[in-house]
């Protein structure tokens, strides 16, 4: 018999879906995949029955059911004044911002060229790439505070570079990139003629600094494709609705590729995101509020069980270093704290392309609610009791 192709056998199933399987079956309390053990907004759910009853369960328009591409329109608009998006030509709506990107690489990639990739990353851009026919190119986020070495992205651009990928409010560290960062990229993509994949899906999960969307930059729109979703800020990361606005040079290969991928997201799910979208101010003020308070809960007992920290100033993620806790590598001990102490993150490892870059390492997700945290937070302290 065939054995798998080359592609596939390049790369692992997730690694954070795997913990958070195993966390599961320990009955541990799961920091290791990103989504919330809590309710989505009831007019969320109101909004999906209504539409299921009014019969909208049949096919959208491949790109996105017209009423959702323009709330995307309004609401770019109006949190980004200036940016204007024709929800025509320029938005793609996808199966989540896990497709969006993919069909963002397919659409635009061809077999050999080169993809710039920030690691640590999140899990799926490498894959992404090599399903592409892309080679990625990894360039180092370093610590403590994961800055950027201008001079080392600059290497990083040859003359078969493409792309870059860049995910501001960063997942897994919790960065948020700073306008200078942001504009020595842009500088990049303008002088070498790249495209920028931007996954923006953390936007209103900020605590300190600014999200700044890299199409806003000068220069910037026409080359960027802004990937985002309704999965995280709305809590619903099972309805899988996202979208991709890209100029509308660029958004004939996004869609194409979404058209052949999955055809279209699902249509009732579609017209309930409408909603959504239209939520008012206070709602995102209220979400970062209740995510820096799931912060400054989990945060503080981790360094109480002896992690050293990386403090997220954005997302719902922060990245430890187990040093002073333990010879062990990321993989062991991460699958040691589901026996001992109950509670799953991610091995490091899983967002390096050298492994041993994250050897040290172990991320933890804090979507959770509060009682879940604290939970969390008892079971860690274990780690720092006496034996």
């Amino acid at each position: 018999m065939r054995s798998i192709s080359r592609k596939a056998a390049s790369f692992t199933e997730s690694v954070i879906r795997d913990m958070n399987r195993l966390a599961v079956q320990a009955g541990a309390v799961s920091l290791a995949q990103g989504f919330p053990d809590f309710a989505c907004p009831p007019e969320l759910k109101e909004a999906a029955a209504a539409a299921v009853n009014a019969d909208i369960n049949q096919y959208a328009i491949t790109w996105g059911a017209r009423p959702l591409r323009e709330a995307i329109a309004a609401k770019t608009a109006r949190f980004h004044p200036g940016w204007q998006v024709d929800p025509e030509t320029q938005i793609t709506v996808t199966c989540g911002a896990t497709e969006g990107m993919i069909a963002a690489m397919l659409g635009l990639l061809d077999p050999g060229d080169e993809v710039i990739v920030f690691e640590p990353f999140y899990e799926n851009y490498g894959p992404d790439a090599i399903l592409s026919g892309a080679v990625p190119r990894y360039v180092t986020l370093h610590e403590p505070d994961w800055s950027i070495d201008p001079d080392e992205l600059r290497a990083a651009v040859t003359t078969r570079t493409r792309a870059i990928v860049v995910n501001t409010p960063h997942n897994p560290t919790g960065k948020v990139f700073r306008q200078d960062e942001l504009e020595l990229v842009a500088d990049l993509c303008r002088e070498h003629d790249l495209i920028a994949l931007t996954d923006d899906i953390y936007e209103h999960i900020v605590y300190e600094g600014e999200h700044i969307p890299l199409a806003t930059l000068p220069g910037m729109a026409e080359r960027t494709v802004a990937i985002n979703s309704v999965s995280k800020t709305y809590s619903v990361t099972g309805w899988r609705v996202g979208w991709a606005i890209a100029s509308p040079e660029l958004s004939i290969g996004i869609r194409r590729v979404h058209d052949f991928l999955t055809v279209g997201a699902a249509a009732p799910l579609q017209q309930a995101a409408v909603v959504a979208l239209g939520f008012p101010d206070a709602y995102y003020e209220a979400l970062a509020k209740a995510y820096r308070e799931r912060r400054d809960t989990l945060v503080p007992a981790l360094a109480a069980a002896g992690f050293r920290i990386h403090q997220p100033a954005g997302a719902y993620y922060v990245m430890t270093d187990i040093r002073d806790l333990t010879s062990d590598d990321d993989v062991t001990f991460a699958r040691r704290l589901i026996t001992e102490a109950g509670v799953a993150g991610v091995p490091g490892s899983s967002f390096f392309s050298r492994p041993e870059l994250g050897a040290s390492k172990v991320r933890f997700a804090f979507p959770k609610r509060l009682e879940t945290l604290a939970t969390a937070a008892e079971r860690l302290s274990r780690l720092a009791a006496p034996a």
